[in-house]
């Protein structure tokens, strides 16, 4: 690695939650710096996710991240001339970014619906351990625990 490494900056709670989670995901939904826009898609979608289940929003996505994010993960690794995928231990910010990732792709993979609503329907089976997202998080784990053999090369 050359020169310094990124400093880590502080996210601003969102205004509604007061949740820097939240303010992250809204970051990661937000197309061409429109942050409003993107406000607006998660906030509406949180309130048709606590319109449907008659539950907390903020407890629907805390639960959908905690699924949707993968204990494992592979990585290649060039070793004698072979290249072998090697399980890895996902750290915690890690985790959050691919959940968030693959939440939003899933949503925008939809067709048919409103990006709010698209985002609201992904979040709730998300948190049923269903949808897009956790089908993605199903084969990620299980490509790790398919090479979990050469989880010793990971040292």
């Amino acid at each position: 690695m050359r020169g310094k490494k990124a400093i880590k900056r502080k996210v601003t709670p969102d205004p509604k939650f007061q949740s820097a989670q939240v303010a992250k995901f809204i970051n990661y939904v937000m197309k061409n710096g429109k942050k409003s826009v993107a406000q607006g898609i998660v906030y509406d979608s949180f309130d048709l996710i606590a319109e449907k289940t008659k539950k907390n929003p903020l407890d629907i996505f805390e639960l959908a991240l905690k699924n949707v994010g993968p204990n494992l993960e592979v990585k290649g690794r060039r070793i004698g001339g072979a290249n072998y995928q090697i399980p890895m231990q996902v750290k915690a910010e890690r985790r959050f970014i691919l959940a968030c990732r693959w939440i939003i792709e899933a949503s925008r993979e939809r067709k048919g619906k409103a990006m709010f609503i698209k985002l609201a329907d992904e979040f709730m089976s998300a948190a049923n351990k269903e949808g897009m997202a956790m089908k993605k998080r199903e084969t990620v784990q299980k490509m790790a625990d398919a090479n979990r053999a050469f989880a010793h090369l990971g040292r």
